[in-house]
C-alpha cells in the first residue's frame, strides 16, 4: 500500500513552453489503440460479470434470503409516502433521467474542452466513455436478465427495459462520481473535498428514490451502483492512471521563483516544488514568515535536474538560519538531507498528496497552518534513515523505503493521475500489482544471524502511520535512534483479512527490546504469521530476484539489496508546541 508520493519536479520553461502547444493539441496520444482494447476486454468482463449475477438472482438464488425480503422493503416504502416525499423524490429521480445524464455530460464535456488556459481533454473523454460504456452494459444486462419490477404501485411509467439493474441509478453513479474525480482534479481549496463529497452522494439520492417510487427492487439499485462504479473504474485505470497513453504535460504557467545573487547573514530560504506550489500559496507563506519576524524570505525553486540539494547547500552557504521546504515527500527528503549536521532548522510545509512525515510529526496538512505552527514551535532533533543498494547511491530517507508491493504500486501510478486524484491514484493502481509473485528475502539484523522470509512487501520506516490514518508500524518513532521493519506475506483471502485485521488494530505492543539481537532468531523458510514486525539499528535485505524499490514515494529502479541504517538525531526540524 502506498506510503508516499513521488515527488515530481518542474522543467525548464522551454519544456513549458512546449508543454503549453502539446496541451492544446487534440491529436490521439500513443497508446490510444491499446488503451480501448483493453478498455473493451473489461467492459465485456464488467457485462458478464453482472449478467451473471442477475442470473443469479433471478434463478438459483431468489429464494433465498435477503431476495425473500426485498418485497418488503419496497411495501414499506410504498406505506411511508407522503406527498412531500413523493415531490422529492420525483426531482431526485430526475437527476438519474437519460435527458438530464445527456446534457450534464455534454455540458461537462464541452466545458472542460474550452478551458481557455489548458483544455482538460483527458478528464472530458473519462467522463464521457465511463457514462457511455456504463449505459452500454446496462443494455446487455437488461437484455439478458428478465425481472419484474416490484409489485406495488409505481410512480412513474414502467419502461420496456428490465428491473434489473436501475438505469437511473447506473448513469447517476457514471456521471455525478466522475464528476467528483474531476472537481478533486481541477478545483482547490477546503471546498474541493466538499463539493466532491456532495456529488457522491448524488447516486445514493438517486436510488433511493427509485425504490420510494416502487421502481426496482433493492439489488437492482446496488447492481446500477456497481454498474456505474465500474464503468468509472475500468475507464478512470485506462485514461487516469495508465502509463500507455500518452498524456499531455502540464502547463500550468506558474512565475518565475524570485532569486538573489548575494544575501546577508540570517535570510530565510523557502525551497519549492513549483509544481505543486502556486503563486497564491507562495504570498501566504511569505505574509507568515514575515508575520514571525522572517523578513525578506528568498523562494528557491526546485527543477528537473536539481530537486533541492543544490538550492539547500547554497543557502547555508550564504548563511541562512532557517530553510522552509515545500513539497511532497520526495522534496522534504532531498532537503532534509542536505540539511544534515549542518544544524540549520527545517520547517516543513506540506504540499503534496502523501505528506507522510507532516502527518506523523503532528503538523497541519494546511501548508499555511503547518508553517505558522512550526515558527510558533521549538527545534527538536529527529533520526533519518541511511540506505544504500546495488545500483542506489548512498542517501538518507525521512519517512520509508520499501521494496515488492509497495513500491510496484509507485512505479506503475502516473504522475498525472496523482496530481489529480491525490493519494488514491496508487489503489487504482495497485489493481494490476496485486499479482506480483512473493518475494524470497534474507534479512539480516544488527550483525544477528539471517532470517530468510517469503513476503509481498518489505517495509523499512523511521515513521509508522500512512494516509488514512493506517498504522503499518506501530512502534515507529522519528526521534528514538531506531528504524523498524514490517514484513507482508498475507496468503490467499484469509491470510489478507488477518493482514489487514492486524494492520487496522495496530500493535502497540510492538517490541522494544534491550538486546535487539533477540528479534532476530534463525527461521526456515516459512513465515508463521502474515505481519511481523522488528526493530534495529541497521537492517541488511537481499532478494533472491530483483524487486522494485522505492525511497520516501519516489520509485529507485529495481534490485537484489537494501542496507539501511539509522542516524540518531541527523535532522533538526522546527516542530509545534504541546500542550500538556
Amino acid at each position: 500500500m502506498p506510503t508516499a508520493v513521488p515527488d515530481r519536479t518542474a522543467g525548464t520553461s522551454g519544456r513549458r513552453t512546449e508543454a503549453m502547444g502539446s496541451a492544446r493539441s487534440f491529436a490521439l496520444p500513443r497508446g490510444t489503440g491499446r488503451t480501448t482494447a483493453r478498455i473493451a476486454a473489461l467492459t465485456a468482463c464488467q457485462a458478464a460479470f453482472l449478467v451473471g449475477i442477475g442470473l443469479l438472482i433471478t434463478g438459483p438464488a431468489r429464494g433465498l434470503w435477503p431476495l425473500t425480503a426485498e418485497d418488503s422493503v419496497n411495501e414499506s416504502l410504498e406505506r411511508a409516502r407522503t406527498g412531500t416525499l413523493t415531490t422529492l423524490s420525483s426531482i431526485a429521480s430526475e437527476a438519474g433521467n437519460t435527458l438530464t445524464v445527456i446534457a450534464v455530460t455534454l455540458l461537462t464535456c464541452l466545458g472542460l474542452l474550452l478551458l481557455p488556459r489548458l483544455p482538460m481533454w483527458r478528464q472530458a473523454i473519462f467522463l464521457a466513455v465511463a457514462v457511455s460504456l456504463q449505459s452500454l452494459v446496462f443494455l446487455a444486462i437488461t437484455e439478458s436478465v428478465d425481472r419484474n419490477r416490484p409489485d406495488v404501485d409505481r410512480l412513474d411509467a414502467s419502461p420496456p427495459t428490465s428491473s434489473y439493474t436501475s438505469g437511473h441509478t447506473g448513469a447517476a453513479t457514471a456521471l455525478y462520481a466522475g464528476l467528483a474525480v474531476v472537481a478533486l482534479s481541477r478545483t482547490r481549496g477546503p471546498w474541493r473535498r466538499v463539493v466532491a463529497g456532495l456529488l457522491l452522494l448524488l447516486p445514493l439520492i438517486v436510488g433511493a428514490a427509485r425504490l420510494y417510487r416502487g421502481m426496482h427492487h433493492p439489488t437492482d439499485v446496488l447492481g446500477g451502483l456497481a454498474n456505474g462504479g465500474l464503468s468509472l473504474l475500468i475507464v478512470g485505470r485506462a485514461l487516469l492512471v495508465d502509463r500507455s497513453v500518452a498524456a499531455a504535460p502540464s502547463a500550468g504557467g506558474i512565475p518565475a521563483a524570485r532569486t538573489v545573487d548575494e544575501r546577508r547573514p540570517g535570510t530565510t530560504a523557502v525551497i519549492l516544488n513549483p509544481t505543486v506550489t502556486d503563486e497564491a500559496t507562495r504570498d501566504d507563506l511569505r505574509r507568515i514568515l514575515e508575520r514571525h519576524g522572517h523578513r525578506g524570505p528568498v523562494f528557491l525553486e526546485t527543477t528537473a535536474d536539481d530537486p533541492g540539494a543544490g538550492q539547500t547547500a547554497r543557502a547555508v552557504r550564504e548563511g541562512a538560519t532557517l530553510v522552509v521546504v515545500c513539497g511532497g515527500d520526495g522534496t522534504v527528503r532531498t532537503v532534509a538531507d542536505a540539511l544534515v549536521d549542518s544544524g540549520v532548522p527545517l520547517a516543513i510545509v506540506p504540499c503534496g498528496t502523501g505528506n507522510l512525515l507532516a502527518r506523523n510529526l503532528g503538523l497541519p496538512l494546511s501548508p499555511t497552518a503547518a508553517l505558522d505552527a512550526a515558527l510558533g514551535g521549538s527545534p527538536h532533533r529527529l533520526d533519518l534513515g541511511s540506505i544504500e543498494g546495488d545500483g542506489l547511491t548512498a542517501t538518507r530517507f525521512a519517512a520509508m523505503a520499501g521494496a515488492g508491493l509497495d513500491a510496484a504500486m509507485m512505479e506503475h501510478t502516473d504522475p498525472r493521475a496523482k496530481a489529480h486524484l491525490g493519494w488514491p491514484a496508487y489503489a487504482l493502481a495497485g489493481i494490476g500489482t496485486l499479482r506480483i509473485p512473493r518475494m524470497r528475502v534474507t534479512i539480516r539484523l544488527d550483525g544477528s544471524p539471517a532470517m530468510r522470509r517469503t513476503a509481498r512487501m518489505v517495509l523499512v520506516g523511521n515513521v509508522g502511520t500512512v494516509q488514512g490514518g493506517m498504522t503499518l508500524l506501530p512502534a515507529a518513532r522519528p526521534d528514538d535512534g531506531l528504524l523498524d521493519l514490517l514484513v507482508l506475506d498475507p496468503r490467499g483471502p484469509v491470510g489478507w483479512l488477518r493482514a489487514v485485521r492486524t494492520l487496522l488494530r495496530g500493535r502497540s505492543e510492538a517490541p522494544r527490546p534491550s538486546t535487539l539481537h533477540t528479534l532476530a532468531t534463525e527461521g526456515d523458510d516459512q513465515n508463521k504469521v502474515p505481519v511481523e514486525f522488528f526493530t534495529f539499528r541497521r537492517a541488511e535485505l537481499t532478494f533472491a530476484t530483483p524487486q522494485s524499490r522505492e525511497l520516501d514515494g519516489d520509485p529507485v529502479g529495481p534490485g537484489r539489496r537494501l542496507t539501511a541504517e539509522v542516524e540518531p538525531g541527523a535532522l533538526t526540524v522546527l516542530l509545534p508546541s504541546r500542550e500538556k
